[in-house]
């Protein structure tokens, strides 16, 4: 409602005193406030906070008068009654200046537009000139303990226990009455009092007094205490017409505030709390409403310590209360009771360092023009005391005399406080002095479209309106993602020009859409888009002059309907303008009304108005387009005069009409009517009533009846809803998914937190129950204040105030506004959905629970909803002392298995438990090792491995050790690695009884979402250079699997058998996937967790790791990496681009744009370019190296300039998308636009020039390739099984990569005698294998297979002399050790066929020790080249990505 922002602003009083002001009381407008001190009368005034006039007692009268106490304002503001100590009451003239006389006057610069245009405009910017003049004294001969005022009289209470009635302006003995306390006869109710004084009032006289309008009397609290309200029998006060009823079993009473628009009186107690009354109709008596506490909850140390309540004040619109106590603080609540702010706890008691302040002491305070502003009076001997201190800590000597000080707390509002419409509702606006602020999103990510053409922006079908807020015409909710999606206002500032002259801002309304408000401060209007982010006043500044509004604002469509008072006609007026015309009388529609409008609220294309006679209006409104400018034609539909009902209509906070009903006599088969207006909602000060059209006559069909002659049903008697209403929340929308929730009323009741009216429907349109109600009243606390709900999000959305501590200010010269924080609001939202459920499940209404949440189940937070369910009621029964009779746990667990996410919810809810209650908790939910199956079963690993740690606390390791071998098993065949990295630690945990452990396993980072393996992020060379360009790069593959598979040094015995547990699973699985030729699987695994491949394969050499059948691993390998079967060329194979000169402009972002249509179902990041996220793959981080990359000399790819990338990438994207890769007649069938790419290069490039038949061969060499990415992973592979020496495995990459310098080495290398001879003779076999396949069923094959015709001779010759080839390094004499010295093992050679040049390849069998990563050097190796291995470790690591 309230809420306090910034620091307290400090006003200095001008004039030197001795004196400080004790006490305000501000005038009936509050533009005026009466300050006194011991001698002194000062008037201030509001906007700008100045001192006018100071009236200083001379010595002489002040001796006989006393010092000044007290001070009344007469309710038109031209006189001041002042009370001493002595007894006197001083009148005093205000007197205004001539007309031109102002005490400060705005001064604008020369040339500007701002002069004086209509009479009454400049008196609005300047503060009066007032002079003060003494009266005649009257003595009443007794201290004066309270001054009230009403219309002509001044009512004034004395010690001696009387109550004197004077006259404001007849002050002689004509104007004076005096009634005795003891002759007013004192009840516990009206109707007991016939039998005169009950109450012993001998020596009691009234301490404090307030007179309350709608009531019509004084509530008093007496001087021994007790508490009373005085009601006068008839119009006059005279004594034998006074009675009074007095509160029972209260006798601590200090002070009273009364609030007129909720017919409330709060009393302040000696014991610190806050009682607040109301009268009971039928029997007089005082009720107990509520009371305003501290809680032992939010306030341990300060809730019984704060002393008696000193002062209450009720905001100017009666919505909220400012309390404060004797030892200092303040705090605000809402008219019901919710607590809004308390500056006795958090940042406002404590310094940073934790030392605590000493709250503020206050002497005075009241609110400013509508509530913005509180004045506040510290106390003196607290002001003294700090600026004593304050000298003593800046070392200057004391000054004389210090200016006496004001504070002023700023506060902004809801808009909902003075004018609740329902536009208001669904959005969060509050309005301050002279901003608004606002919750929704900015419109320029909304609506592209003009401010003229609305913008058709639907819904999601899904139900969850994450993304696109829909248009603000059509009824529907905005969207979340603006309503949540930060923290921060979108704050408007009100136009200057405008609120220099009408301050202060009354009224402020949104429109449904949140994108247009508009705001009436003292006369006019203005409004604003968020389109345009432009104000719009008045041209004419007379017409704004001349109206006011009175019954608020609110928008219909794009119109603002303003309920005024027209000062030049005398009459009240409803009038319509329309946003996008200029603001002026000659655009609006305007309505005559006979009586003043109090309430405006608008439902559908219907306005509702509540008038000053109690009656009640509804129009119909209806756009009219015929005029070149839009208007709107009202017309007035029905009146419903409430005055039975109505006791004065000011108690009317709010009115709306609604769809809601309590479906009497209406079958569900009338859809139509859930759209219209069905009934009237009524808050009566704090109570709900509701009055519903009366359909028990005979109905009419709506198609019989023509539009003109239709009557309107007549409303039934009302019914009182609810009571302690603050607001209503309502939606005119209809969604037949959730049904519930938009017909459902929502209700805030102050500290009672929130309560929802709920339709019940029958299921599947079964008939309903003859006992079971339409609708039940559900109530529910939330932790934030609520301002707007969200219907179908199920959200309530609400602010906050956050504080924010300076240090800097301690010390220095303003000490006061050191005392407090720095106050900012925050917007913030509550989900209220399981609250509701729990209700309905606590009446047996499980079927109603089920249609509601069902409804809700899209909701991005409904599994937080479930999980809070459980977690509310797990906890409120599982710490309950006493036995429970009928536990909800088992109910609530029973509903959540109807939803798919029933085993997260349960297990999330027992991760975020205590230990303690998990027993109570399966008890009702299930075993957790049958819940485990269930994941397991559902293929959901993630919750399963939750339940894991649930099972290890509940279950002997033995148990738990067996689940997690199953998930391991499970996660490992799924490639679910994180998971797996996990289980590897939790088993070893398990073993070693070390759960808290860090885990040894290598602190990857997480795997992305392409699943493959992704290496060598830190070097600087590609893999697809040419091995020439290279010749001084030696880069050695860092083995840095750093999975401790052998047994560490640390702990060796403990962890020697839980280690072999889970290598003998890892072998396992390592086994399987080579076994099922499922290489990727294989390189993925053995990256991901570390696996020692290299170790693994050369124990399995001759075992597992042999290869059965060439031809079904060769076309397994193709599937597996999506990589493309060779196809014969069109043209000649003896290409002139055998040196690949032109290879440059075939860079990998090419490939990869080139194969996303073939590969969607790889799990591979080929998507292309211009949709792909540029952080996803490996690829992309090395785009910037594209020189790298490229596969010819470097003087080539420093000729490409970016743009010419850009323009293959557009052209070959968009148009050979969609063709497949596999064939090679696809892409000639496209070679016209190939065609034109080229020829782009060509004018980039002059040494480039080609022939059809050169672009054929190279589309042909694209056709035969596959990704980049499938490249680098076969290269590492062939790498890994070279160094393990399965050269078998070898031969098939090779054959795939179409490498003819590994097919070379491996032939030559089969000479060696470490080879088995049968190794030989598989090699051997399956290359004949191949060779008879290609011919038959791949032709593709046949090239490459004749380029390396002479090896498979030599092979089959298998001559016994081993031949050295000319690509092996001369420089060395080691053969079998060339990978660590070679410019790149295995994995340098060039990515294509291997024709420019071959490249060293070093073979060796190494030893077969499995825990052994890098060899020892061999005896032939120059030492320094061991040292310089050394150094390259870090340049080949293999990381994830």
């Amino acid at each position: 409602m309230y809420f306090l922002t910034g620091w307290p602003r400090r006003l200095l009083c001008p004039l030197r005193s001795e004196e400080e002001p004790f006490y305000i009381q501000p005038s009936s407008q509050r533009f005026y406030f009466a300050l006194l001190s011991e001698t002194q009368l000062s008037i201030w005034f509001s906007r700008p906070s100045v001192l006018i006039v100071s009236y200083i007692e001379s010595a002489k009268a002040a001796t006989q008068f006393g010092f000044y106490q007290k001070a009344e304002w007469k309710p038109d503001d031209s006189m001041v009654a002042v009370a001493t100590a002595k007894g006197y009451i001083l009148l005093f003239d205000v007197l205004g200046g001539g007309d031109e006389k102002y005490l400060y006057e705005p001064v604008y610069p020369k040339g500007s537009p701002r002069v004086k245009v209509t009479p009454g405009y400049k008196e609005e910017q300047c503060a009066p000139a007032l002079s003060l003049e003494m009266k005649k004294p009257v003595d009443l001969e007794a201290p004066i303990t309270s001054l009230q005022s009403l219309q002509e009289d001044l009512l004034v209470c004395t010690a001696d226990g009387y109550l004197h009635v004077l006259h404001w302006d007849g002050l002689g003995s004509n104007g004076r009455k005096a009634i005795c306390l003891t002759t007013i006869p004192f009840s516990l109710d009206l109707q007991s009092a016939r039998g005169g004084p009950s109450l012993d009032l001998e020596g009691v006289y009234i301490h404090c007094m307030e007179y309350c309008v709608t009531l019509d009397g004084f509530a008093v609290v007496l001087s021994d205490g007790r508490l009373g309200f005085i009601t006068p029998l008839s119009n006059t006060i005279t004594t034998d017409q006074l009675q009074g009823v007095w509160a029972a079993d209260v006798n601590d009473g200090t002070c009273v505030a009364v609030n007129n628009k909720y017919r409330l009186m709060a009393f302040g107690c000696a014991s610190g709390s806050v009682l607040v009354y109301m009268i009971d109709t039928t029997t007089g008596s005082m009720q107990l409403s509520h009371k305003l506490e501290l809680t032992p909850k939010h306030y341990p140390d300060i809730y019984n310590k704060t002393g008696p309540v000193k002062l209450i004040c009720w905001s100017p619109d009666y919505s909220v209360a400012m309390v404060t106590w004797e030892c200092g603080g303040l705090s605000l609540w809402s008219v019901f009771g919710a607590q809004l702010i308390c500056t006795l706890g958090e940042d406002f008691a404590y310094r940073s360092d934790g030392t605590k302040k000493d709250p503020l002491k206050i002497s005075s305070m009241c609110w400013g023009a509508e509530g913005y502003h509180l004045w506040v009076l510290p106390n003196k001997q607290d002001r003294r005391r700090r600026e004593e201190q304050q000298d003593v800590d800046m070392g200057s000597p004391p000054q004389p005399s210090l200016q006496a000080g004001i504070l002023q707390f700023h506060f902004i509002k809801s808009a909902l406080t003075v004018n609740p419409c329902t536009s208001n509702q669904e959005q969060v606006l509050l309005h301050g002095e002279d901003r608004l602020y606002l919750t929704c999103g900015d419109p320029t990510q909304i609506h592209s479209t003009s401010d003229a053409h609305p913008h058709t922006h639907m819904h999601p079908h899904d139900g969850s309106p994450l993304h696109q807020p829909p248009n603000p015409d059509s009824p529907l909710s905005q969207g979340l993602s603006t309503l949540l999606g930060h923290k921060h206002w979108h704050v408007v500032q009100i136009h200057s020009t405008y609120l220099e002259s009408n301050w202060p801002i009354r009224f402020a309304a949104i429109d449904t859409a949140g994108q247009c408000m508009a705001v009436a401060g003292r006369r006019g209007f203005a409004h604003y888009s968020l389109y345009t982010r432009k104000w719009k006043l008045f041209g004419n500044i007379t017409q704004e002059q001349n109206m006011t509004v009175t019954g608020g604002l609110a928008w219909w469509k794009d119109f603002v309907v303003v309920a005024c008072y027209n000062f030049t006609d005398q009459q009240e007026q409803l009038r319509l303008y329309q946003r996008s015309a200029n603001l002026d009388n000659a655009f609006a529609s305007v309505t005559k009304l006979h009586s003043d409008t109090l309430l405006l609220n608008v439902f559908r294309d219907m306005i509702i108005l509540f008038r000053a006679d109690c009656s009640i209006c509804l129009y119909s409104i209806e756009r009219r387009n015929d005029r070149p400018n839009p208007s709107a034609s009202v017309e007035l539909l029905q009146e419903v005069s409430m005055s039975r009902y109505i006791p004065h209509p000011a108690l009317v906070v709010s009115v709306t009409l609604t769809s809601v009903r309590t479906e009497t006599g209406i079958t569900l088969k009338a859809p139509q009517q859930a759209c219209m207006a069905e009934s009237i909602m009524l808050n009566l000060a704090g109570q709900l009533i509701m009055l519903q059209r009366d359909r028990s006559g005979p109905q009419v069909r709506e198609k019989e009846t023509p539009a003109i002659n239709k009557k309107f049903l007549p409303f039934c008697p009302p019914v009182v809803l609810a009571q302690c209403v603050e607001n209503v929340w309502t939606t005119c929308r209809s969604n037949k998914k959730k049904r519930h929730l938009l017909e459902a009323l929502w209700l805030s009741c102050g500290e009672a937190g929130m309560k929802v009216w709920l339709p019940l429907f029958p299921r599947d349109h079964r008939k309903p129950h003859s006992f079971l109600s339409r609708r039940i009243m559900l109530p529910f606390h939330i932790n934030i204040y609520p301002l707007a709900v969200l219907f179908e999000d199920a959200l309530v959305l609400g602010a906050t105030n956050e504080t924010v501590l300076y240090d800097g200010m301690q010390g220095s010269s303003e000490p006061l506004e050191s005392l407090f924080p720095y106050c900012t609001v925050e917007r913030t939202s509550q989900i209220y959905l399981h609250h509701i459920l729990r209700q309905l499940l606590v009446r047996n209404l499980g079927e109603q629970a089920l249609m509601l949440a069902q409804s809700c189940a899209s909701l991005p937070y409904f599994p937080h909803v479930m999980e809070l369910m459980v977690h509310v009621v797990l906890e409120e029964e599982a710490t309950s002392r006493e036995p429970i009779p009928d536990p909800l746990l088992p109910t609530v667990a029973k509903f959540i298995t109807e939803f798919p996410l029933f085993l997260q919810t349960i297990v999330h809810c027992a991760r975020k438990t205590e230990y303690a209650l998990w027993n109570y908790l399966f008890a009702a939910v299930g075993n957790p090792k049958d819940l485990f199956e269930e994941c397991l079963m559902a293929q959901d690993l993630d919750t399963a491995a939750s339940y894991l740690i649930i099972l290890q606390n509940m279950e002997v390791p033995a148990v738990s050790r067996q689940h997690a071998t199953l998930l391991f098993n499970t996660a490992l065949e799924q490639g679910k690695w994180d998971l797996c990295r996990h289980m590897i630690r939790f088993l070893k945990a398990i073993g070693s009884g070390e759960m808290e452990t860090p885990p040894p396993t290598p602190s990857t980072q997480e795997p992305s979402s392409t699943g493959g393996f992704e290496f060598f992020r830190n070097r600087s060379i590609s893999l697809s250079q040419s091995a020439d360009s290279i010749t001084t790069g030696k880069f050695n593959l860092q083995k840095t699997f750093s999975m401790p598979t052998g047994a560490s040094a640390k702990g060796r015995d403990v962890e020697c058998a839980e280690n072999m547990y889970i290598d003998m699973m890892l072998w396992r699985h390592a086994r399987h996937l080579l076994e099922q030729v499922r290489l990727r699987d294989l390189g993925c695994f053995s990256a991901q967790l570390g696996f020692e491949l290299i170790g693994w394969l050369c124990r399995e050499r001759n075992r597992v790791a042999r290869v059965e059948d060439f031809v079904s691993a060769l076309k397994r390998l193709h599937k597996d990496f999506l990589w493309p079967f060779p196809v014969i060329p069109v043209g000649s194979l003896s290409s002139p681009l055998k040196n690949g000169r032109c290879r440059t402009v075939l860079s990998p972002r090419l490939l990869k744009s080139q194969s996303a249509d073939s590969l969607l179902n790889s799990d591979m990041d080929t998507a292309p370019p211009p949709t792909a996220p540029p952080n996803h793959t490996w690829m992309d981080g090395l785009g910037q190296r594209a020189k790298d990359m490229d596969t010819a000399s470097s003087a080539h790819s420093n000729q490409h300039s970016p743009q010419t990338h850009d323009a293959f990438l557009s052209l070959l994207t968009n148009k050979v998308e969609e063709y497949s890769i596999g064939s090679a007649t696809d892409l000639t069938e496209t070679s016209s636009v190939v065609d034109g790419d080229w020829m782009m290069v060509d004018e980039n490039s002059s040494t480039l020039s080609l022939s059809q038949a050169e672009l054929e061969h190279i589309s042909m060499e694209l056709a035969n390739k596959g990704p980049h990415k499938s490249q680098v992973q076969l290269r590492y592979l062939l790498h890994v099984f070279m160094e393990a020496g399965c050269l078998e495995w070898c031969v098939v990459i090779g054959l795939i990569l179409r490498d003819a310098n590994v097919i070379k080495q491996v032939i030559n290398f089969l000479n060696s005698p470490e080879v088995p001879p049968e190794t030989v003779q598989s090699i051997q076999n399956g290359l004949l294998a191949v060779i008879t396949w290609a011919s038959t069923d791949c032709l593709g094959y046949k090239p490459f297979l004749n380029l390396i015709q002479p090896q498979l001779q030599q092979l089959m010759e298998s001559t016994s002399e081993q031949a050295q080839p000319e690509a092996f390094q001369p420089t060395s004499q080691s053969t079998k050790l060339g990978g660590s010295e070679g410019p790149g093992g295995a994995v340098a050679p060039r990515a294509e066929d291997g024709r420019g040049g071959t490249t060293p390849l070093g073979l060796a069998l190494p030893s077969l020790e499995p825990a052994v990563f890098s060899r020892p050097p061999a005896e032939d190796c120059p030492p320094e080249q061991t040292e310089e291995k050394g150094e390259e470790e870090g340049a080949y690591d293999c990381t994830l990505s």
